[in-house]
């Protein structure tokens, strides 16, 4: 039986593996653990996004293609080598010393379980001993926490966009981390248990500034108590208000990549909030198209009656009054349109991103 894993079990090798995918991402796991071998080395940490409410079964659709055992885990369970563990619908799956923790922080890019947090919170406990792996998805999730695994002396491995279901989570890893491998699915397997058999590195020297933010942004995901932590003070504060909360807004910055949090704990990256900020703006587009519309009904609806009392004078005022609120409404409609035509590609890509949401199979 293995043992649990603990700071010193196989502590020079690269023996933890974590995995984030969205959108595509079933079928790329499916095709994943087929691959490895019933001696795996190490255990597997699996973030695939599911809707809140999803009634999850994706341990046992992956069970029955794995030579290894897949569960969710229980909160402060013991990690053992050769398992894989997959988050909860609607929960945090993160790493401290040798224990899994299942919380419910706040969400990052409107996700809950988040890639990114299952990886920073990898690259904070065991550093050069993560394999960090970011696999077909739609938007960004998943690019934050491979730059903090590769920061802090791990592997970053992203699947080749060109073989990817949907390219867009592969490809923004690659426009802000320089992966150390770039492969199709179908070689990732053998890559795992090539790597995982390699001595890791000594741990590289990171500002203490950095090593701070990090462990602060952990704890956000383990107990949601931002402000208490400080987290406005380690940014650039902005002019901007978080979409979910409406809480202020902190800029960070890590290498080329730009994020956002609010004092409540929400992250995003800047497609993730260009996305919710647009949706937003359409939202009330609409209703005020909506409440125009209802209006111009209203005032119509008053004309006739006065016209049905024999008042033509005053039914014209209505009439006319009516008419002029309709034409304030197309306006406004216009104005929908061309707010969809220079967000098209943002919206789709989070609709898009959302599709798993609706997948109760997963």
């Amino acid at each position: 039986m293995p043992t649990p894993l603990s700071k010193k079990t196989r502590s020079h090798h690269r023996d933890i593996v974590v995995i984030g995918a969205s959108a595509g991402g079933v079928s790329a796991l499916l095709e994943l653990v087929k691959a490895l071998p019933a001696d795996f080395p190490a255990p597997i940490f699996v973030v695939q996004h599911v809707g809140a409410d999803s009634h999850s079964i994706l341990p046992q659709l992956l069970s029955s293609a794995s030579a290894l055992p897949v569960r969710h885990p229980q909160n402060g369970e013991i990690v053992v080598p050769g398992v894989i563990y997959v988050a909860r619908p609607d929960y945090h799956l993160l790493l401290e010393g040798n224990q899994v923790l299942v919380t419910r922080g706040p969400k990052e890019n409107r996700f809950r379980p988040s890639i990114d947090a299952l990886f920073r919170s990898a690259a904070y406990t065991f550093g050069p001993r993560v394999i960090g792996v970011v696999l077909t998805g739609y938007l960004d999730d998943g690019t934050s926490g491979l730059w903090s695994v590769q920061r802090m002396g791990g592997l970053a491995i992203v699947q080749d966009p060109a073989d990817a279901q949907a390219p867009s989570m592969p490809s923004n890893a690659l426009e802000y981390v320089t992966a150390d491998y770039v492969v199709p699915l179908a070689e990732l397997g053998s890559l795992l248990v090539r790597l995982t058999a390699e001595p890791s590195p000594a741990k590289p020297r990171i500002p203490v500034d950095q090593l701070e933010l990090l462990k602060i942004e952990l704890t956000i995901a383990k107990l949601d108590n931002a402000f208490e932590l400080g987290i406005i003070e380690r940014g650039k504060l902005t002019p901007f208000t978080c979409p979910e909360c409406h809480g202020a807004l902190t800029q960070l910055i890590e290498g080329k990549l730009i994020r956002y949090r609010c004092h409540t704990g929400h992250a995003y990256t800047i497609s993730a909030l260009l996305g919710e900020v647009t949706a937003s703006v359409e939202g009330l587009l609409y209703q005020s198209m909506r409440g125009l519309e209802e209006t111009k009904m209203l005032v119509h609806s008053l004309g006739q009656h006065y016209a049905a009392r024999h008042q033509p004078e005053v039914a014209k005022l209505f009439f006319q009054k009516a008419d002029e609120i309709g034409k304030q409404a197309k306006v406004v409609h216009a104005s929908i349109l061309q707010h969809e035509a220079l967000s098209g590609d943002l919206r789709f890509s989070a609709m898009a991103g959302a599709l798993p949401h609706s997948t109760a199979v997963i």
